[in-house]
């Protein structure tokens, strides 16, 4: 199970000091209005729950908030997260051996197992047991798989909460953890793009009640067979503004690097700051860097800051500025924004695009950002795009200085 690894990261390593999760306790956590009708069930609040209380907590708001979904009418079906001993994810990974360790995240270790009752391969997370946050988390991840149902979300099977554990049992991502370091192509880091952002769609638009992710980057992409990509680690998420609310104000909690301007000054929690996230990762995928890189010169140790000039990209692929085109023909900078990885192989034209799409998820302005529905229809696009390095012009130029016939056509 893994992240992708076109930004150099690797998941069975520790976070960096400034690769964390930031959290800022100066602002309340607490919705921007108070409702006065019928109490909302809100499973993914910040829930603050003893150790000892961890498994009273779980069923009985799962079991409420499904009764509220029927009620409405909407919602989608409530997942039926199994309860596990502790003893049996003792012999599903062989009492936790090194052997069976796939990689380390910010509040566990997950590592591959197998259930005895059905020979099930799986993936269990095993959470720090003396971290309060930790137990925070823990709460609101069973609570929000156990609403999802979605194949870009990685599925919950169940859970273990006896006495100082707290584990947790996915679906086994088939990828093994090794093959994510390979080289990605221009159409596989598309497809990994797309299927990300039909599992935000699914947070964001389809879900009763909305969720915002909170906590979207790189290693919270987990790769399954054909690098079908499935979003994880749903501890920080919460439930979105309803109604005519904007947003949520809340404590400022995120990774350093992935984290939206707007949010991390205010705490005012939106739809858009997700959109802000993605941003960040599709950048990551298109540049081969990570979102925050101090072995960097300065003025590229931010990957957001490095490509603050595609605002003017956007200008000149939207709106065709006329006065703009001259230097729209400036490729030098555009060849250097690709993953050297990719040695060129790439299409020049879904390099444009891909980047505009970047550049738009992460406008500093908050409604200037896209909704996701239109980021999908734009991701689903260039991923059925198929580039095939064979039969299509590369976006080199060749040893005579000829340009390819896609380059030639953006000159219109």
């Amino acid at each position: 199970m893994g992240c992708f690894p076109c930004a150099g990261g690797d998941s069975s390593t520790k976070r960096s000091s400034k690769n964390k999760r930031i959290e800022n306790n100066t602002h309340n956590d607490q919705s921007n209005t108070k409702t006065s009708d019928t109490k909302k069930v809100d499973p993914c609040n910040e829930v603050k729950v003893k150790k000892e209380n961890v498994q009273d907590a779980i069923q009985p708001s799962v079991v409420e908030f499904g009764e509220k979904s029927k009620t409405s009418g909407e919602g989608g079906p409530i997942n039926k997260a199994r309860t596990f001993t502790y003893a049996q994810l003792v012999s599903a990974t062989d009492n936790f051996k090194a052997a069976y360790f796939l990689g380390e995240g910010g509040f566990g270790k997950v590592f591959k197992g197998k259930l005895e009752d059905s020979d099930q391969i799986v993936a269990i997370k095993q959470l720090d047991p003396d971290g309060l946050q930790g137990i925070r988390e823990f709460v609101v991840e069973v609570l929000t798989l156990s609403m999802a149902d979605h194949p870009n979300l990685v599925k919950l099977i169940g859970y273990c909460a006896e006495g100082e554990q707290r584990l947790l049992v996915y679906e086994y991502m088939s990828l093994d953890h090794r093959a994510h370091r390979k080289r990605l192509d221009w159409n596989t880091r598309m497809k990994i793009a797309a299927g990300a952002a039909r599992g935000l769609e699914y947070l964001h638009d389809k879900m009763n009640p909305p969720v915002i992710y909170r906590d979207l980057k790189g290693s919270n992409i987990l790769l399954g067979e054909d690098y079908h990509a499935k979003l994880s680690d749903f501890g920080l998420a919460k439930v979105g503004p309803l109604g005519d609310k904007t947003h949520v104000s809340t404590r400022v909690m995120g990774t350093y690097g992935y984290c939206a301007p707007d949010y991390a000054m205010t705490g005012q929690l939106t739809f858009k700051s997700d959109i802000y996230s993605f941003g960040v990762v599709l950048l990551e995928l298109i540049t081969g860097r990570k979102a925050i890189d101090n072995t960097r010169p300065a003025a590229e140790q931010n990957l957001v800051a490095w490509v603050s000039y595609l605002h003017m990209i956007l200008l000149l692929l939207f709106r065709l500025q006329k006065a703009a085109r001259p230097l729209f023909k400036d490729r030098r900078k555009f060849a250097h924004m690709a993953d050297p990885v990719l040695e060129g192989e790439y299409p020049v034209r879904g390099l444009y695009q891909a980047l505009a799409i970047a550049a738009m998820c992460v406008q500093e302005q908050p409604n200037m950002r896209p909704l996701i529905a239109d980021v999908v229809t734009a991701l689903n696009y260039l991923a059925s795009q198929k580039y095939d390095p064979l039969t299509n012009p590369s976006s080199r130029r060749g040893s005579r200085g000829q340009r390819s016939s896609d380059e030639k056509k953006l000159d219109v």
